[in-house]
């Protein structure tokens, strides 16, 4: 007959730990990250040291053939170069125009409601709605944008197929359709920069720029971080507008690697090398993400 005192079986805690409510109200989340997450990469890198194609023959292995070809292709360097030449293009006016849209506001502007509404309204527009508008304004003959040119005596642009101006115009559209959740959150940082600040600078003579550059540009130091790798990462996985408006194109000069990638598995067939390219793009943001994230965070420390 066992003692009322004696030490309860020692597997016993883990067992209840492992059944935690913590973990029980986890357990959904988990279950559908594991299916919708773990599984499909798990399944996409397999598939990329395959020769997976949209045919009846059943996929070899084939190692890391996929991986070899893809560094060798000219191509695929070029979507790339295409893409990083749009996130330079997009991301440093996404933060810029958003600080001063941000600032415009928080300064108390007349009828603030209608400025954060028109400032925000277009990042809720559907990309097919938005391509379709720019694509209209970019008309040679009948698009807005040439026709104020025509009528500054400026010389009017081809500008969704013209290789020197295609990238610009996209980016120009970028801007437009995603910068109001960036001037959100810079409107919300600004609304949290503790007010006893700007008074003590008011009392000391400081003026409005002196405030700007010694107050609110290194209390928003944490914020501009976050939106800039976020924006980073956004930029580097383009894909709707571009299709929507260019299909790549003129000439390929507006394809980013995201496209090519489509064109790759879904046009060309090729199922495993396009896995490969997603891949190795993933690893190439990773790298430059994290890159960017520390060296932002050592300059604001």
């Amino acid at each position: 007959m066992s003692s009322p005192h004696a030490s309860p079986r020692p597997g016993l805690p883990a067992l209840r730990r492992l059944f935690s409510p913590g973990l029980l109200f986890a357990l959904p989340f988990l279950v559908l990250f594991a299916v919708f997450m773990v599984w499909p990469l798990g399944q996409g890198l397999w598939m990329s040291l395959t020769d997976r194609a949209l045919s009846a023959h059943a996929p070899s292995f084939i190692g890391l053939d996929n991986f070899t070809e893809a560094f060798r292709d000219a191509e695929m360097w070029r979507a790339l170069g295409h893409t990083v030449w749009f996130t330079v293009l997009s991301t440093v006016p996404l933060v810029v125009v958003a600080l001063g849209m941000a600032l415009l506001v928080h300064t108390g502007l007349p009828g603030q409601w209608v400025w954060r509404l028109a400032f925000f309204a277009p990042y809720l527009l559907p990309v097919g709605v938005v391509g379709l508008l720019w694509i209209w304004l970019y008309q040679p003959d009948l698009g807005l944008y040439n026709h104020l040119l025509d009528a500054l005596g400026l010389t009017q642009y081809a500008w969704l197929s013209d290789e020197s101006v295609a990238m610009w115009a996209i980016a120009l559209t970028t801007l437009w359709w995603t910068v109001g959740f960036n001037f959100l959150l810079y409107l919300a940082a600004l609304q949290s920069v503790p007010d006893h600040l700007y008074e003590a600078a008011a009392i000391d003579g400081a003026g409005a720029w002196r405030r700007l550059w010694s107050i609110t540009l290194p209390q928003l130091s944490r914020i501009t971080v976050v939106i800039t790798v976020l924006q980073v990462l956004a930029s580097l996985k383009v894909f709707d507008q571009v299709y929507l408006m260019t299909k790549g194109g003129p000439n390929n000069s507006t394809r980013p690697v995201v496209e090519y990638v489509y064109d790759v598995g879904f046009t060309g067939y090729r199922l495993g090398y396009a896995s490969a390219i997603s891949y190795i793009f993933f690893a190439l943001v990773v790298l430059a993400s994290a890159a960017q994230f520390f060296a932002l965070r050592r300059r604001e420390k």
